[in-house]
């Protein structure tokens, strides 16, 4: 198996919305992306599949080394392979992939945060990071894109925050600020409960309204001379805020069950929106 046929099993395999926006870019674009993705859930999975904080750490700390290896010598393992040939042909900076380390660490350290002030970092680390990067495989000429890239990756965070509220609560972990739980009344434990209170409802639809104002900002910062090349954070996007209409469609009844999209409808709005954008691209208007 190759580097590249690792990486595209890796984004497969997870299922992920972001896998169906790769399939409507050109193979080298697609190359990048899918390795820079397969990076991201192979840190993650540290995080979430080691059960010792301790060892978690010293396989985060031998990721640090692989990215340094990636940048300056040899690394032994595929994703790493896979992504030297894209690290100076798209500008990828090495700080980029520890600041991603950085905020999977944050995992092992802090199992809660304050305030959105605290989980702003998080989500930068975790997920800002990561659309910046993007945007650069992508491509862009203005600026401004990178804005866009910025707040994208918090709302993508954001939506997964609600959708996995339940999963990251049994696991010990609250990302909804713990000032918000206890302006809306809500006892941290209570996230961990297969019932939706009144009260969960309204501090739900607060996170989802949040959510909801990045996806608006970040559509406020893309030049539309971007816009065709950043395509699919654009089908992303068109696919996380159907999730985030469904969970508001549901009642915010994450606790009780998990929201989410089938394939073959991810697939759908992924081509429907690459259609809708190509079709923009030709006429030379815009949405």
């Amino acid at each position: 198996m190759t580097p590249d046929q690792y990486c595209q099993k890796k984004a497969a395999a997870s299922g992920s919305s972001f896998y169906y926006s790769f399939l409507f870019l050109p193979p080298e674009r697609r190359r990048a992306i899918t390795a820079l993705y397969a990076f991201c859930r192979e840190v993650d999975d540290v995080v979430d599949e080691c059960r010792d904080p301790d060892v978690a750490r010293r396989k985060l700390d031998w990721w640090r080394e692989q990215v340094r290896e990636t940048f300056t010598g040899h690394p032994s393992h595929p994703v790493g392979q896979a992504l030297q040939p894209s690290l100076e042909r798209f500008n990828l900076p090495q700080e980029h992939f520890q600041e991603v380390i950085d905020g999977m660490q944050m995992d092992l350290d802090f199992d809660a945060y304050p305030t959105f002030t605290e989980l702003s970092l998080y989500c930068y680390r975790v997920a800002s990071v990561v659309g910046l990067m993007s945007a650069e495989i992508f491509g862009y000429q203005e600026r401004e894109t990178t804005r866009y890239a910025h707040d994208l990756g918090m709302a993508f965070q954001l939506t997964n925050i609600l959708r996995d509220v339940l999963e990251d609560a049994r696991r010990g972990r609250i990302y909804i600020p713990l000032d918000e739980l206890e302006k809306f009344g809500v006892d941290p434990r209570d996230l961990q409960r297969p019932q939706t209170s009144e009260r969960l409802q309204a501090l739900f639809a607060f996170q989802a309204d949040r959510a909801r104002e990045y996806y608006r900002r970040a559509f406020a910062h893309l030049p539309d001379t971007d816009r065709y090349a950043q395509r699919s954070g654009i089908i992303m996007a068109a696919i996380y805020r159907t999730l985030l209409d469904e969970i508001a469609e549901d009642g915010y009844r994450v606790l009780e069950h998990r929201i989410h999209l089938t394939p073959l409808r991810k697939l759908w709005i992924a081509w429907r929106t690459a259609r809708r954008e190509r079709r923009y691209h030709r006429r030379g208007d815009h949405p």
